[in-house]
């Protein structure tokens, strides 16, 4: 029975509570928001002014643990009442003594509930956004604040018959650590440090990879601006572990495609219409002075006082139908000049091509890329470099997997996926009058292995590849590694 404005107060509570609780109240968001509501709620029952209400989650707190403590004393009032007094009781005392075990009941599980979801954060999906691998795309699933997240894999290499030179070896290959802070709904900053082998001795180094002030202004147009990467093929931008096949990325997408390919910039980026996305960004140009007969890998400025005499423009669309899931379609191409003032007599301008498509169904993965490059007055560059760039170059290739577990365990939510893949590329495809072809410059590989997922953020990986050249045949290896994200 309601007796008073704070028992009135305290069925307000109860009754916001219950709906709470009934719209998903363990989600963090929610319970934040439950929490001040209850705490005002609370305060208001107590005959405590606006004033005086909490500031800060640690009063908050403190209004919970109170809470608890009239949890006790309504429990103590009932055991109190002795069940001989309930058959005897006038039917106004036995209505009082209901309602009593109501609000206690309700308030002990609403408090019990707001506490869990106070100390166990809602769990994250894992899913890309704005073009970035999942891992990359956690900054953008918080409500504000810092995001941490990150990868990294590690490879055993074994060469089989025939290895010459080459000797079998272990690599922590890269460790990465992503760390975003979002200011604010539409403005929020998103970085990628990358360790790689292990140490700064040897071939190993440290770099920024990503660093970059992202302004979500509209699904149709934002904005980016820092160090981006390149948005061309697959593996540039999400290039983690999970989500290629292999223990080493494509050989297309490593010298055709030189991923992990980043440069200084700024551009724009959104969806024209709901499955219509593009991207364009105006960056830094490559520098034609490391150009070699392996491609244009080793122009990649990285950022690193990167030379800006000559800017490039990169831009790429998907198309991903809604009427046909998993189906992604898609193009990119960057145009500019390399010279950056250091080759005499020609500014070198440099293209490059790129058509994708991908296809995910059920357990079904595929994927085809191929990739075209061209080099204006490569004589020059060969002259001036002293090794014989290709005035132009390309790769395909084509793989495809299948996830067998859900054919054998209907209810598993491991994932164990055998694949195949075909390259064949050639950094030297043309050459300019008076330069030598480098027949080992062009190659098919073959490779075959699987993928184990125990749980979607760890991977484990076993891979066999074959490599044929036109100068004879690379040794044959078999890689086994694993990977993470987090």
């Amino acid at each position: 029975m309601i007796t008073n404005a704070n028992d009135l107060h305290l069925v307000y509570f109860v009754d916001i509570l219950q709906s709470l609780k009934f719209v998903g109240i363990k989600r963090m968001q929610f319970a934040k928001k439950s929490l001040g509501v209850g705490a005002a709620l609370i305060l208001l029952s107590q005959g405590v002014g606006a004033a005086e209400r909490p500031k800060t989650m640690d009063e908050m707190w403190k209004i919970i643990e109170a809470q608890q403590v009239q949890l006790e004393a309504m429990k103590k009032t009932l055991e109190a009442v002795k069940p001989e007094t309930h058959k005897t009781a006038p039917d106004e005392t036995q209505a009082e003594v209901k309602e009593l075990k109501h609000k206690t009941n309700v308030l002990t599980e609403v408090v019990e509930t707001l506490r869990t979801a106070l100390v166990i954060p809602e769990a994250k999906e894992y899913k890309s956004s704005y073009g970035l691998g999942p891992a990359a795309s956690k900054v953008y699933q918080v409500d504000q604040g810092l995001s941490i997240g990150g990868y990294g894999e590690v490879n055993f290499q074994s060469f089989v018959a025939d290895k010459g030179d080459s000797k079998n070896n272990a690599d922590f290959e890269r460790l990465v650590l992503y760390v975003g802070y979002k200011f604010n709904d539409w403005l929020v900053f998103n970085s990628e440090t990358e360790f790689e082998h292990a140490s700064t001795g040897q071939e190993g180094s440290v770099g920024v990879e990503l660093a970059t002030l992202d302004f979500l202004l509209d699904p149709m147009f934002n904005i980016r601006a820092g160090m981006v990467l390149m948005p061309m093929g697959f593996v540039n931008q999400i290039h983690e572990p999970p989500f290629f096949f292999g223990n080493n990325r494509p050989e297309v997408e490593r010298a055709i495609i030189p991923s992990t390919w980043r440069e200084v910039g700024a551009g724009v980026f959104g969806e024209v219409v709901p499955d219509l996305s593009y991207t364009m960004y105006a960056v830094t140009g490559l520098k034609a002075s490391e150009f070699s007969s392996s491609g244009i890998r080793s122009g990649r400025q990285k950022g690193s006082k990167a030379i800006n005499e000559d800017m490039a423009f990169v831009g790429r669309i998907d198309y991903a139908p809604s009427s046909m899931p998993g189906l992604t379609i898609g193009a990119s191409t960057y145009l500019g000049n390399s010279g950056q003032g250091e080759i005499a007599g020609t500014d070198v301008f440099t293209q490059l091509y790129e058509a994708h498509i991908e296809w995910k169904y059920r357990g079904l993965e595929f994927r085809t890329l191929g990739s075209w490059g061209f080099i204006e007055d490569a004589d020059l560059v060969s002259a001036a470099n002293g090794s014989t760039v290709g005035s132009a170059n390309y790769g395909v290739y084509t793989e495809i997997g299948y996830d067998v577990l859900p054919l054998i365990l209907p209810n598993t939510t491991q994932y164990f996926a055998p694949f195949f893949r075909y390259e064949k590329i050639d950094t030297l495809a043309s050459v300019a009058n008076g330069y030598q072809d480098d027949l080992s410059k062009e190659q098919d590989i073959y490779q075959v292995g699987f993928n184990y997922k125990p749980i979607p953020q760890v991977v484990i990986k076993a891979d066999y590849r074959n490599r044929n050249t036109k100068a004879g045949t690379k040794p044959d290896e078999f890689n086994i590694g694993f990977g993470f994200i987090f």
